[in-house]
């Protein structure tokens, strides 16, 4: 699929004409070759496809996006990259202006033109009084991309796993991307501190994927400050913002959609294991602490696990791992028994009175049995001590 450029002067006014470019946008594509060079010597240049499938003939395209031109932010990189992968707006042609008259012709228009209106389908959020957010809890003030996420984002989520709009999985995706992903693009976007205190931060932290984004911007050492230079940087800007938020949905989708059925099913079965209903063992190892959380909250679990057993199929035995009080803090709800603590084998073994020992941690957070009667015998025993 080839894309075709007009290329403008930096700065857009009446007489001229605003960057427009079209690409291929599909959920599944070949970032390596987006990110190749780009020619730029010809106001007519082609440039690589979403797509990793042969090219092939299409027409074209019947939708314009609209986003300014100048500096750019992760904000409108991601929300031009999501909304093409709606139905809607697929194969659209991305136009960079900030003419108001050219904008008002546009089927959609991100991040400009002082208007939210999704029923025109408008996402700008710096207008006065603009205060939207996403819900379900949610109180951080969204961005253009958390506008277009808002909006289309269970469409996308739904083709991804190839699910009705309105299955419960589609939905549990859709909160838990916003959660990890989208919110905090919101968040830097509208320049809202992610701790309520005055002091300056210890550390200055320019890795996350906004900052990236930033850095595509031109630098002003940059002998080739021209709009097609620019816009050939919005355009990486695009496909990096877009691959992390594919990453982000398709780590969701794979690995932490099953990881979540398998932690409930097990928090289900808790009192199989052991009369106080503060055991749970996994059947299947997987990433198990978030969802303990969440699932305990949901599911109204009192009182709460205190211990998660599980296999360590690298070294043949059994783990007893203590529950912390929060997803996001190292202190125990009820930590392993204190004069077990340091002991490994024998030594523990026979200070437990419970064969089989290898270890407990000096915190008390974790210890290790060679079988799974010993584990549970020691998070039987320290519920006790």
């Amino acid at each position: 699929m080839l894309a075709r450029l007009s290329i403008s002067s930096r700065g857009f006014n009446q007489s001229q004409q605003p960057f427009i470019f079209t690409l291929h946008s599909r959920l599944r594509f070949n970032l390596a070759s987006l990110l190749s060079p780009m020619a730029s010597s010809s106001p007519t240049t082609h440039v690589p496809s979403f797509s990793t499938s042969s090219p092939s003939p299409s027409p074209p395209p019947t939708k314009r996006i609209g986003t300014h031109n100048g500096s750019f932010h992760c904000d409108e990189a991601l929300g031009c990259f999501m909304i093409r992968l709606s139905d809607k707006f697929a194969d659209a042609e991305i136009v960079r202006t900030r003419d108001p008259q050219v904008l008002e012709g546009l089927d959609a228009v991100l991040d400009v033109g002082g208007v939210y209106d999704p029923s025109g389908d408008r996402y700008d959020h710096h207008q006065k009084g603009f205060q939207e957010v996403f819900g379900h809890g949610f109180t951080t003030k969204l961005s253009s991309a958390g506008l277009v996420y808002k909006h289309f984002g269970k469409e996308i989520i739904a083709k991804e796993l190839q699910a009705d709009e309105g299955h419960p999985d589609v939905h549990r995706l859709f909160l838990a991307v916003y959660k990890s992903f989208m919110e905090a693009i919101d968040a830097v976007d509208n320049g809202i501190n992610q701790y309520d205190i005055d002091k300056p931060p210890r550390y200055v932290n320019n890795t996350h994927l906004s900052s990236r984004v930033g850095r595509f911007n031109l630098d002003w050492t940059d002998p080739d400050q021209s709009s097609e230079k620019e816009n050939e940087a919005f355009q990486r800007a695009m496909a990096l913002a877009g691959s992390e938020f594919l990453d982000s949905l398709r780590f969701h989708a794979k690995s932490w959609l099953p990881a979540r059925s398998i932690v409930m099913e097990c928090l289900s079965a808790r009192w199989d294991i052991d009369p106080s209903g503060e055991i749970m063992v996994l059947n299947r190892f997987c990433p198990w602490k978030l969802h303990l959380f969440e699932l305990e909250e949901e599911m109204k679990i009192d009182p709460p696990i205190k211990y998660v057993l599980y296999e360590d199929e690298r070294g043949k035995t059994w783990r007893v791992q203590a529950v912390g009080v929060s997803p996001d803090r190292f202190e125990s709800r009820k930590a392993l028994a204190l004069q077990w603590r340091g002991l490994r084998d024998e030594e523990l073994s026979k200070e437990s009175g419970i064969p089989g020992c290898v270890f407990v941690h000096m915190s008390g957070f974790i210890g290790g049995n060679h079988t799974y009667e010993g584990a549970l015998a020691m998070a039987r025993a320290s519920l006790k001590l």
